[in-house]
Order: C-alpha cells, then sequence, then structure tokens
C-alpha cells in the first residue's frame, strides 16, 4: 500500500476507535444505560439505590390537592461520587477533544497532498487521452508504461472520495464534543449550586407533610391497572410471592411459595433486591402442605388453606408455630369451586386496608362467591356476604378498601369485570383491562403498602401499579 493510502488507514481506523469510545463509554458514564423497572417485555432487576423512587398522590373534591414526595433512599454523600463521575467524564471529553485536534491537523495536511494528487491525476489522465489519440505517432512501449502508470492511480479516486466525507466528520465530531463539553459544564456547575444537607431536609419535610396528606385519604375506588413490571423469572408456572402489608417501612421481606400442591417450604428474602438476586436468607417447614396459591402474609403470620381442607391456618415466622388454626363453615374445597385455572384454588386469604379476608363458595350460595372478614388472632368469621357472581368462572380476586374486585378470566385478554362493596352491600359490572403478558395468571393479590398488585404470570413474579380515586376527609367528617 502506498503512504497516502496508509495514512488514510490510519486516519480511518483512529475515527473507528473515537467512534466505539462514544458509543460504549459516554452512555455509562451519565447514567444512559442503567436499568430500571419499566413495562418493558424483559426481565427487569430492581436497584435501590439508583434514583428517589417513592411516589404517592391524592385529590381533593375540587381535583387540586395532589400530594407527591420523592424521597432518598441512599447517602447524600453519594454526590461526591457524581461529581467526581462528571469531572471524570470532562476529562475524558478534553482528552478526546485534543485528540481530534491533532487528527484534525493531521487530516488536513494529508488531505492537501491528496488534492495536488487529485490534480495530477487528472492531468495525467488528459495528457493519457491525448497521446492515445495520438498513440500511432508514439512507440507501443511507451505508451504501455505510461498506461500502467495512469492504472495504479486509478484505485486512489474512490479513496479520496471517502476521505472527503471523513474529514467532514471529523469536523462534526469537534462540534458534538464542544456541545458535550457545555452541557457537562453545566450540570457540574448546577450540582455545585445546591447545598445537598438544605436540599434533604426539604424532602424529609415535603415527606411528612405527605404523610399528614395521607391520613386524610378515605378508601378509593379502583379505576386503573398499568403494568406489569417484571421483576423475576422463577419457579414453576404456578406459584405465590409477597410482602406484608402491614411491616415497617424498613422491613421489606418477601416470601415465596413455589407450587400449588405437595410443598411445605416457605423462601424468605431480605428485600426486592435479594429477591431478584437470589439471596435467600431463611427457609420455612411448614407444619402442613398447603393447598392452592391464594395465601397472605398479614402483622408477620402466614394464613394459608391446609391441603385437602378448608382450614385455615395462621403460621407465626417469629416463633416457627402455627398460632391458630378454624374450618371455614361451608366452604367448598379440592377443586370444588376453583378459580378458572383449578389448582386447588377454592379458599383465597387477601389483605386490604380494612383487615383480612377469605373469598370462597359454598353450597348454600350456589356455588357463588362469599366474602368473609376474618379475625387476624382467632380467625373467626366477623361478618360475610353473599354475592351472586360464580366462583367458577372468576380468574382471579382481591379485596382494595373493603370492595371485592373480580377478574374475567386467567388468560389473555383478561380484565376487573366485576365488584362487590362491603360497604354498602351491592355490586356493579366493570370493565378495567390490564395487560396478562404471560397468558396464565395463578396469584393475584393486593398490597395496601406498596399500592399495588403482586401476581404470579406463568412461571413470573410481577407487579401491577394501580390507580385509585380518592375522598379527602374533611374536618366535620367523624
Amino acid at each position: 500500500m502506498s503512504p497516502p493510502l496508509l495514512k488514510l488507514g490510519a486516519v480511518l481506523s483512529t475515527m473507528a476507535m473515537i467512534s466505539n469510545w462514544m458509543s460504549q463509554t459516554l452512555p455509562s458514564l451519565v447514567g444512559l444505560n442503567t436499568t430500571r423497572i419499566t413495562t418493558s417485555d424483559t426481565l427487569t432487576q430492581i436497584s435501590p439505590k439508583e434514583g428517589w423512587q417513592v411516589y404517592s398522590s391524592a385529590q381533593d373534591p375540587d381535583g387540586r390537592c395532589i400530594c407527591t414526595v420523592v424521597a432518598p433512599e441512599q447517602n447524600l454523600c453519594s454526590r461526591d461520587a457524581k461529581s467526581r463521575q462528571l469531572r471524570q467524564l470532562l476529562e475524558k471529553v478534553q482528552n478526546m477533544s485534543q485528540s481530534i485536534e491533532v487528527l484534525n491537523l493531521r487530516t488536513q495536511r494529508d488531505f492537501q497532498y491528496v488534492l495536488k494528487m487529485e490534480t495530477q491525476m487528472k492531468g495525467l489522465k488528459a495528457k493519457f487521452r491525448q497521446i492515445e489519440d495520438d498513440r500511432k505517432t508514439l512507440m507501443t512501449k511507451h505508451f504501455q508504461e505510461l498506461k500502467e502508470k495512469m492504472d495504479e492511480l486509478l484505485p486512489l479516486i474512490p479513496v479520496l472520495e471517502q476521505y472527503k466525507t471523513d474529514a467532514k466528520l471529523i469536523t462534526q465530531f469537534k462540534e458534538e464534543i464542544r456541545n458535550l463539553s457545555t452541557v457537562l459544564t453545566g450540570i457540574q456547575e448546577e450540582i455545585g449550586a445546591y447545598d445537598y444537607e438544605e436540599l434533604h431536609q426539604r424532602v424529609l419535610s415535603l415527606e411528612t407533610r405527605l404523610r399528614d396528606c395521607m391520613k386524610k385519604l378515605t378508601c378509593g375506588k379502583l379505576m386503573k391497572i398499568t403494568g406489569p413490571i417484571t421483576v423475576k423469572i422463577s419457579g414453576t408456572r404456578f406459584g405465590a410471592w409477597m410482602t406484608d402489608p402491614l411491616a415497617s417501612e424498613k422491613n421489606n421481606r418477601v416470601w415465596y411459595m413455589d407450587s400449588y400442591t405437595n410443598n411445605k417450604i416457605v423462601r424468605e428474602f431480605k428485600s426486592i433486591a435479594d429477591f431478584v438476586s437470589g439471596a435467600e436468607s431463611r427457609t420455612y417447614n411448614l407444619p402442613f402442605k398447603w393447598a392452592g396459591t391464594n395465601h397472605v402474609v398479614y402483622n408477620g403470620s402466614l394464613y394459608f388453606n391446609k391441603y385437602q381442607s378448608n382450614i385455615i391456618i395462621k403460621y407465626s415466622f417469629d416463633t416457627g408455630r402455627v398460632l391458630a388454626q378454624r374450618s371455614l363453615e361451608y366452604a367448598g374445597f379440592h377443586n370444588v369451586y376453583p378459580y378458572t385455572w383449578g389448582g386447588f384454588s377454592d379458599i383465597d386469604l387477601m389483605a386490604d386496608e380494612i383487615g383480612l379476608w377469605a373469598v370462597y363458595a359454598t353450597n348454600q350460595n350456589a356455588g357463588n362467591i362469599v366474602i368473609s372478614q376474618l379475625n387476624p388472632d382467632t380467625l373467626e368469621v366477623l361478618k360475610s356476604w353473599s354475592t351472586g357472581y360464580p366462583k367458577r368462572s372468576a380468574g382471579e380476586s382481591f379485596m382494595i378498601c373493603g370492595t371485592l374486585y373480580v377478574t374475567n378470566s386467567h388468560l389473555t385478554g383478561a380484565k376487573v369485570y366485576y365488584s362487590y362493596s362491603t360497604k354498602t352491600s351491592t355490586y356493579e359490572y366493570t370493565d378495567i383491562p390490564f395487560h396478562n403478558q404471560y397468558f396464565h395468571i395463578s396469584m393475584l393479590d393486593y398490597n395496601a403498602r406498596d399500592r399495588a398488585l403482586y401476581a404470579w404470570n406463568n412461571g413470573h413474579q410481577v407487579l401491577f401499579n394501580v390507580t385509585l380515586f380518592h375522598v379527602i376527609k374533611t374536618e366535620d367528617d367523624t
């Protein structure tokens, strides 16, 4: 390869390295390739230290009272790391700018060389045509030598055109680097402009005001379901996973119960992050096998349906003992009145803002759903409501603020089709769709603390966000 072509190859190779560096390094430095929980189709892992992610809202009768907080989970000393990242990024940008300047000078020098060559080539080509027209006057040998030299120079023509394009690209790179440097400098100045300790106190104050606002909320009515957010893929097609709605804010333990029968093993994880990574903290061996997937953890205890019976068990995680057990009178069991997918899902235990509930069906109610509020300590039935919705036609159900919401199917196209209010003893047909992403839901439960639906969807552990319509309490309310 001739010297001009060697120089061109070096330029193109250098530009390829620069382009590769920009595509791989810059996104990670500015946080563009960070994975968050989204509604994507792929498995998403949650990193609780990536940002401020706690939201809640409320609305007054005029639609104006909106309370929102974004609460930090990480230590504010992280600003030092962020500032250091920005400084490093600025240094890399400056180094890259200098490299491009050197490259540009070399490119301009070589470009002038190639331009001269282009002029020579064009002159040679014209002369060649003249010689070819008058070749009869020349010796055949001299003509052949001239033609061979011309053939050697012809490949440089497309290289020259590419070189012109590359020179323009370098100019564009320089402009982009200047713009990026300006933006990053602005970000760095903005970070330095705030007193983070003061900002932290403002956030804490806002969080306190939000909690005061939330205390004024009455129970809400379900308006919308969004998601799902895929947390993990594990286990069989059927199972249950849950957190405790009455646990403190610092207690984020997750419990995991795979399969709907022939199992007594409950796995515990200290947090969602540990659950995603598989860092199991403890295993419980229950004294009885469970039936179905409709268990619930409530105030530190697990409530589940004992296999091949209508007996409800209360099991303490702290003591590892059964604290109470009681037969749910007349309740069908062992696939007499299951949900549409079967799986011994006759008795569904759940919790909401009001308390602990059991949803099942009886012969006395012609196989239609019965709702019973339970005493969490003794499992005694406090009150029951008989609905007109056949349990075997329900895909799943969950309680929010004393209202039972029933889905029409466990398969694709499922929606919340029916609701029954225990406060007014009335029902209505609804049409609230949600995305059954993995086509087979075998567990769907509401968590009042998280304001979310936990679901087991064909071996995928997912979360759905819910939108509730709230009414603000006034000073005259008692």
